[in-house]
């Protein structure tokens, strides 16, 4: 095998990478599988697709070996490959960020702290954590004292919340919209309230401990 022909074999396996990451449905999948492990089905729900289409989607990243597929009885549960995978999202997202102002800015309006202020004001004891993902996802891994309430829970929980503490709400990382309602419903409430510019995959992928319910 001559040079040339090797490049373009190995930059065409590269290709195979980056076509399965040219979707927004599999982009999202990636994401929601990043926080836990979910059945086809589960993930129909979550991405508003058919069964059918989110199969396709889920088979093209297993293709690209992005994602594996484990059977339970009659459900197929799908988790991302490994750790480098969740990496490989978090880089996208992050190149997103900086050099697409059109994705810069559809983030969301609202106080938004780093990892460092967060530690710093919970080490301070000035705020209380809140994580606002499904249950499932809180107990697949969840950032250290953080109190899981979802966010479609929030209004009927927030007696749950300390008095006189700001209260700091996560959820999948800086392109998700929970976070930013229910810094929206605790403000509507006359709290104090900011969210979290990052999500578990960001601080894991700092090296910081999280937590497993």
């Amino acid at each position: 095998m001559g040079s040339r022909e090797r490049k373009t074999q190995v930059f065409g396996e590269l290709a195979r990478l980056g076509k399965a990451l040219a979707s927004p449905v599999r982009l999202e999948l990636l994401e929601l599988l990043t926080q836990a492990p979910h059945t086809v089905e589960g993930l129909a729900l979550l991405t508003e697709q058919s069964v059918a289409n989110t199969s396709h989607h889920l088979k093209v990243l297993r293709a690209a070996q992005l994602v594996t597929g484990t059977k339970r009885g009659n459900e197929l549960w799908c988790k991302v490959a490994g750790p480098d995978v969740e990496q490989l999202f978090c880089g996208l997202r992050g190149v997103g960020l900086q050099h697409l102002a059109e994705l810069d800015r559809l983030r969301h309006d609202g106080e938004a702290v780093d990892i460092e202020e967060l530690r710093r004001r919970l080490d301070a004891g000035e705020a209380v954590l809140i994580d606002v993902r499904p249950d499932d996802e809180f107990a697949a891994g969840h950032l250290p004292g953080a109190l899981s309430i979802p966010v479609d829970e929030l209004a009927e929980r927030l007696d749950e919340l300390p008095a006189g503490l700001q209260a700091v709400a996560y959820c999948r990382g800086p392109l998700c919209t929970f976070a930013s309602e229910a810094v929206k419903l605790l403000q509507s409430a006359g709290m104090d309230a900011a969210r979290l510019d990052a999500g578990v995959s960001d601080w894991r992928g700092r090296g910081l401990a999280i937590e497993v319910s």
